[in-house]
């Protein structure tokens, strides 16, 4: 008589893939509201637009603190996607994973660049 202890874990199912699904949707809503954000104000300044509207939109700390955390979403948005791109796409184990660790040194170096450009304003 064998007994089976525990469980085995299954990967389909209807909960597989829950937590990307959902960080897509809330990346991509924060990015909306965003971009919302933003126009609307455009649309208050008066005047041309030129550096010096954009720097007086992203001078407050309050928007560089939602700038942030906008651009931690676009990478998080970003590597989400792709990497289920690759996942579904790109068979060999060996290529998948060079091109995985590419777009995060790349996704990482942008996100930094970004964050470098806000604080410097």
């Amino acid at each position: 008589m064998s007994v089976n202890y525990g469980s085995k874990r299954i990967v389909v199912g209807a909960h597989y893939g829950l937590r990307d699904w959902l960080s897509q949707r809330v990346t991509a809503a924060l990015m909306a509201v965003f971009t919302v954000l933003v126009l609307a104000q455009l649309l208050l300044v008066k005047g041309p637009i030129g550096y010096d509207a954009w720097a007086g939109i992203f001078s407050s700390q309050w928007m560089k603190v939602i700038t942030f955390s906008v651009i931690v979403s676009l990478a998080w948005h970003v590597w989400v996607g792709v990497r289920d791109i690759f996942m579904d796409y790109i068979k060999p184990v060996g290529v998948r994973l060079a091109l995985q660790v590419f777009t995060i040194v790349w996704l990482v170096a942008c996100a930094g660049w970004g964050i470098q450009v806000l604080w410097r304003l």
